[in-house]
């Protein structure tokens, strides 16, 4: 899996969405877009339901609960982690980060633009609140049989 940088500062939802999909961010970003999602909506960044959407349009399944974050080791193979949780006016906000587990070794893909390295190893400084199970490999950028049916 490689990691999508986002080309917005508040898109980083769409970016591992991209990234798990197996898409550009363009592209992650035109899907967002058709279901009413984007960047500058700041309940993208505070609320699971959009990237969820949106992951679901492109053929990832994901568990239905957030789990709370234990240990790297506890973790699944792939999972979206909510990092630099705060809240703020009462709302909680979070950055997406993935946490993938692949041919033994460990990493976190952070699209952050200004990072001098998006594939992260520095767990000690990745503070994780919660994460979400990545259930399936998705489809690599191909649209989900349902989407003919519905």
């Amino acid at each position: 899996m490689e990691v999508v940088i986002q080309e917005e500062i508040t898109g980083c939802g769409i970016a591992a969405s991209a990234a798990l999909a197996g898409l550009s961010y363009a592209e992650a970003k035109r899907r967002a877009s058709a279901l009413g999602i984007h960047a500058s909506d700041t309940s993208l960044w505070s609320d699971t339901e959009y990237v969820r959407k949106l992951l679901r349009d492109c053929g990832v399944s994901v568990s239905p609960k957030e789990t709370p974050f234990e240990s790297w080791d506890r973790l699944p193979d792939k999972a979206l982690l909510a990092i630099k949780w705060r809240m703020e006016r009462g709302k909680p906000f979070w950055h997406w980060v993935l946490f993938v587990r692949e041919g033994g070794q460990e990493r976190v893909l952070d699209s952050k633009k200004s990072l001098r390295s998006n594939v992260r190893r520095d767990f000690g400084r990745i503070k994780p609140r919660w994460y979400i199970e990545i259930t399936n490999k998705g489809n690599r950028g191909q649209t989900p049989i349902t989407r003919f049916f519905t």
